[in-house]
This record gives C-alpha cells, sequence and structure tokens, in this order.
C-alpha cells in the first residue's frame, strides 16, 4: 500500500534538524530505511486551505475511477469544471494526483495520513 504523510506544525529548524540527522546517517554509511513520502504544512490553516473536503472526495475519486480527464470528473462529481480544474492542478502541484500526457487521472497513494503535532519538541539540553 502506497501512502503519503502529511503533517502540520513543523517548522523549519525541526525539518533542517531532521535532514541533518539523515545526512549524518547518510555520511556514515548506514543503510536507510525506504522512506514515505511526506507533505508538510506550517499551519492547520494552510493544511485545510490546500485539502479541503471537496478535494479529498476528489481524490477519493481518482483513486477508485482512475483514467478521467479534468471535464469528465467534474461531470462526475457534479461541480463547475472551473472549480474542478483549480482542485485538480493544485492537487497535482502538491503531489497528490497525477495527469498524464493525455490528461488522464491517477491518484498515486493508497492512504493519506495527516498527522499534527500538539506539542512543540523540546529542545536537547
Amino acid at each position: 500500500m502506497k501512502r503519503i504523510e502529511i503533517s502540520v506544525g513543523r517548522g523549519l529548524k525541526a525539518a533542517l534538524k531532521e535532514f541533518a540527522g539523515v545526512a549524518r546517517r547518510v555520511e556514515r554509511g548506514e543503510t536507510l530505511p525506504q522512506a514515505v513520502p511526506q507533505l508538510r504544512f506550517s499551519s492547520i490553516n494552510q493544511l485545510f486551505s490546500a485539502i479541503t473536503e471537496k478535494r479529498l472526495e476528489l481524490i477519493r475519486h481518482v483513486a477508485e475511477h482512475g483514467g478521467l480527464n479534468t471535464r469528465q470528473l467534474a461531470q462526475a462529481l457534479g461541480r463547475d469544471y472551473k472549480n474542478v480544474h483549480t482542485d485538480v492542478r493544485d492537487l497535482c502541484d502538491y503531489g497528490l494526483l497525477r495527469k498524464d500526457s493525455r490528461g488522464r487521472l491517477t491518484a498515486p497513494y493508497d492512504e493519506i495520513v495527516i498527522r499534527a503535532d500538539v506539542r512543540r519538541a523540546k529542545k536537547a539540553a
């Protein structure tokens, strides 16, 4: 099962610290486990603007009925073409949908995991 993890609230410092840790492991020659693709948002508002209920419905429909183009998708969902076009463009930019050279849509992931930290990471002493 292919999945992507979406996280909220991890700032630039935390991301850089994580990257530095991975870089040290690579320098030591360690074999790293297969990474799970990740998408990060700085705030819950940013996440909810990017991944709306209608966009999740759209992703689910594409996952179940792959190969539709944007116009067919808008018709199937009973939504305005312009709004679906915008949603498809943004979801492709986030990597949550893919469009082939003929305009056919696919959903590359079977599962989307959304995680939001409730406590900030404590600084090391």
